[in-house]
This record gives structure tokens, sequence and C-alpha cells, in this order.
């Protein structure tokens, strides 16, 4: 594939939407929109797990894009900085966490944004007074509700709350499917 040309067919605020054209081994031109944050961060993906009970911390946020709420991990834009999945963790779900580990940067949406992001897997220590009672502090217009659930007790959570009209996030899924197809493996 060869990159040809490429020009902004819409700018906002926060976004761009891009028109590429490509040329394709066979020859064929191939035109493709693309969505381009105008400030270009790393985001991150917060992996975050209660200790000891070994529950997992999931979001359920409304999202205008899809016209309803969503279940997912907490995330959010990381400017960069690893770090700053801290943050965001607390800001969504009250908790204060501990970094376990970082992946490199990886790419989470390549066929339609240009997003990059972090793996964040934090430890939310459940014996620390300040985790006894989290407070959330969003941001004006949020709307997020916090789901603490053991691993084994997800799928059927998600799959009830899809019946109910909640959309389940892809890396939500991947996360919770692979340790089950390696169990198969």
């Amino acid at each position: 594939m060869k990159h040809i040309s490429e020009r902004v067919v819409y700018e906002g605020q926060w976004l761009s939407v891009h028109e590429t054209i490509c040329k394709g081994k066979d020859g064929m031109e191939i035109v493709w929109e693309s969505v381009r944050r105008k400030k270009s961060s790393v985001g991150v993906v917060i992996l975050a797990k209660l200790v000891p009970s070994n529950r997992i911390i999931l979001i359920k946020q409304y999202r205008p894009a899809i016209h309803g709420y969503i279940l997912a991990v907490p995330a959010g834009l990381g400017f960069g900085d690893p770090a700053h999945a801290l943050v965001e963790l607390k800001e969504e779900t009250g908790y204060k966490g501990k970094i376990v580990s970082v992946s490199p940067v990886l790419k989470t949406g390549a066929s339609l944004i240009n997003d990059n992001a972090y793996i964040v897997c934090v430890d939310v220590d459940e014996r620390d007074p300040a985790n006894f009672k989290p407070q959330q502090s969003l941001e004006p217009g949020e709307d997020i509700q916090v789901f603490l659930l053991k691993p084994h007790e997800a799928k059927d959570f998600l799959l009830d709350q899809q019946k109910q009209g909640v959309h389940i996030a892809a890396n939500l899924w991947y996360l919770l499917g692979i340790g089950q197809w390696f169990k198969h493996a």
C-alpha cells in the first residue's frame, strides 16, 4: 500500500476528519476516511482490580457517539504519561491505586482513528482507608457508574446489561475472553 494524498474534510474543536488516498499493490486507488485527534496524545486504558478480593473495576458511562451507555474499563487521555492512569481512576471511580505494569504504546482503533494508548494495570488496596468509601470526581456532564465484579461473574453481568440496552466495549470483552481462550488452548 502506498500513501498518495490526504486532505482535511472537517475540523472541529477536538477532532478532524481526513480523506486519504492510497494505491494498493494491484494499482487500484483506495479512498479512506479517518478521524484524528487535534492534540495528539497517548491515552490510558486502566485494568484495575481490588486486592485482596481480585474483583475487577468496570464502569458504565454514557457516550453521545452511540446515544447510550457502554460498559468498559476506566480510561482517558493520558497526555503521554502512563501515571495519569491513577488520576483517571480516581476521577472516574473514586479509587486510589498503585500501578503494577504498563504496556508499550498501542494502537486502539487503527481502522478509524489515530489513537494510541497505554494499558495500565493497577492494584487497588481495598484495605486502604482511602478506598473504603470512594468518591468520584466527575467532570461536568459525565455520567459514570462503577461496578465491582469477580471475573467469573463478569460475562453473565455483561450479557444481562446488554439485554437491558447497554453496549459492551470490545476491549472489555477481549479482556474477559482472553483468559477463557487460553484455558482451551
